[in-house]
């Protein structure tokens, strides 16, 4: 067989035997039978890597979401065991509660039937068919939540009750005229009918008077707000002390008044000193109650005791 092959524009003639061409052909047919088997193996092998990828990839998942699953039971775990001992702690302070409410029954008076810390809250209602029983059941710690919350429900009512009881009464106390209005002195005059100092007749004293060092301590007999303070005709330097519930005291003849109009003052506190200012024979107090614009005898008020 003659083969011809041109290079440079120049055609060159060989001669191949025919045993020699079915050779040639042979090994180019082989090679391209390597390759292309190459090649499917090759991709098959690629194929097969991905796919183990994919399913290693798909493992870590698994394990991970497990690990997720464990971590989330632990932590679940975790906060339940701090909310039993937060409802243990919540249940202490209820017992706590309940011995204050029943020595603030007691120091109140009140009828410990109504106000009963000593027992739990009354309970009832109709008795539930055995499948509503199964299907309401819950855990028995939420029913301890529910029945501490039933029980402040039960307890806080009746605390702020109490503490409006005793506040009334301490307000009461605090406003009630009681005790002397001096620091250091004596009784030198009474409510009522007196002779006239100035002019020996017979007239009508609306307070008492209190004698004492010039300059000592006048205080007041209870809390209230100042609604007057000034010079008044016959009392010299003068102040007035509102109280509620129609409750007014007075204090004149001051060498010095220490509060201002509308000030609020504590029972006790110091408001002005005794001097001998206005119609006076020497320093003392007069004092005045005033029960809804009408003067009463202050010897009541001055005898009892808050």
């Amino acid at each position: 067989m003659e083969l011809i092959l041109i290079t440079n524009n120049k055609p060159r003639h060989f001669q191949i035997r025919r045993l020699g061409f079915f050779m040639v052909m042979l090994t180019a047919l082989a090679t391209i039978m390597g390759t292309l088997g190459a090649g499917v193996y090759f991709g098959r092998s690629m194929g097969w890597v991905e796919s183990a990828q994919v399913v290693d990839f798909w493992k870590d998942e698994l394990v991970g979401q497990q690990q997720t699953v464990v971590n989330a039971r632990r932590s679940a775990e975790d906060h339940l065991d701090a909310l039993a001992l937060r409802l243990g702690r919540l249940q202490a302070h209820v017992t706590r509660l309940d011995a204050l409410g029943l020595r603030l029954t007691k120091m109140a008076k009140l009828d410990a039937g109504e106000f009963d810390f000593s027992h739990p809250p009354a309970l009832g209602g109709p008795v539930a068919l055995a499948g509503e029983a199964a299907a309401n059941t819950v855990p028995d710690f939420l029913s301890d939540l529910d029945q501490l919350a039933f029980t402040l429900n039960d307890r806080i009512p009746k605390l702020e009750v109490i503490e409006e009881v005793l506040l009334d009464r301490h307000l009461q106390t605090q406003t009630r005229p009681t005790g002397r209005p001096i620091e250091r002195g004596w009784l030198s005059s009474h409510f009522g009918f007196r002779n006239d100092p100035f002019t020996g007749k017979r007239a009508y004293h609306e307070g008492i008077d209190f004698a004492g060092k010039a300059g000592s301590g006048v205080i007041a007999v209870a809390a209230g707000i100042v609604t007057r303070v000034g010079h008044q005709r016959g009392f010299g330097r003068f102040l007035e002390i509102n109280h509620g519930n129609g409750l007014v005291t007075r204090y004149g003849h001051n060498r010095e008044v220490l509060v201002e109009v509308g000030e609020t003052v504590p029972k006790g506190k110091r408001i002005a000193l005794m001097g001998s200012t206005g119609r006076s024979t020497g320093p003392h107090l007069h004092f005045e109650v005033l029960r809804n614009g009408k003067a009463i005898n202050p010897a009541r008020f001055i005898r009892s005791r808050s």
